[in-house]
Parts: C-alpha cells; sequence; structure tokens
C-alpha cells in the first residue's frame, strides 16, 4: 500500500521563502555605490526577482564570445564578440531621485475605486516614496 503522505523534493527553507522586494523597477535610474563601476548611473533594463540581481544599461559590461551557427539562408547568426550588459546585485545600486540618491519607502494613500456596475468606494493603495524628500515616486 502506498503512503499517503508524499515527500517534497525542495527543502522546507526553499518552500517557505518568499520572494525578496527589491525596491527598484524596470526603468528606474540608479547609481552604483559598489564595485569595478562605482559611480556610474544608468536606466534598469530588466529585473531577475529570483536572483535578486538587475541589468543596468551601460554598467558591468562583458565581452561574450559567440559561435557561427549556420541553418542556412539569411538568419545565420555571424560568429565573434559580443559587448552586453551583466547582472550585478541589487544591493551595490541606488535610486536616483532629483539631485541625489535617495532611499525608498512605501506609504498607504486613499484612493477612489470604481466598481463594474459604475458606483464608487474608496480603499487604499501603496507607492513608492523618496525617504529623502517624502515625495511619490
Amino acid at each position: 500500500m502506498a503512503s499517503k503522505f508524499v515527500r517534497s523534493t525542495r527543502k522546507k527553507s526553499e518552500q517557505n521563502r518568499k520572494k525578496p522586494n527589491l525596491r527598484v523597477k524596470k526603468g528606474d535610474t540608479v547609481k552604483v555605490i559598489a564595485g569595478k563601476d562605482k559611480g556610474a548611473e544608468g536606466k534598469i533594463i530588466k529585473v531577475l526577482r529570483e536572483e535578486e540581481r538587475v541589468i543596468v544599461e551601460g554598467v558591468n559590461r562583458i565581452k561574450k564570445h559567440t559561435k557561427v551557427v549556420d541553418q542556412g539562408g539569411r538568419s545565420g547568426n555571424t560568429g565573434g564578440i559580443i559587448t552586453t550588459e551583466a547582472p550585478i546585485h541589487v544591493s551595490n545600486v541606488m535610486l536616483v531621485e532629483g539631485d541625489g540618491v535617495t532611499k525608498v519607502g512605501y506609504k498607504r494613500v486613499d484612493v477612489t475605486k470604481r466598481r463594474p456596475d459604475g458606483s464608487e468606494y474608496s480603499s487604499t493603495r501603496s507607492v513608492r516614496i523618496s525617504r529623502k524628500t517624502g515625495k511619490e515616486i
């Protein structure tokens, strides 16, 4: 007779781990505060949430060697060396807002929402704010 308890292949710590709140989004302008590109500013191209990393435009550039892929016609990829951005850890960047860098905070604000039938009701939503100025980002 088969056991009615099925053992999971993942560890308990992986199952219970919450997704990290990175506080930065795609399109934000950030400044690198640590590493070989310290002081560089750029826009976030992509956020890799599971790895807690971001790809920033013009920062942490690496050279990648690619093979020639011959698939016939014009779709074949020519080989060579491609320069591209590599991900950096989110703790090494800070959001740029106004004239300098700032920490990101959250605040609940009251908003009026509309139901599908047309009636309105009040609710709250979370917005990102600058810890330095207190203004909404």
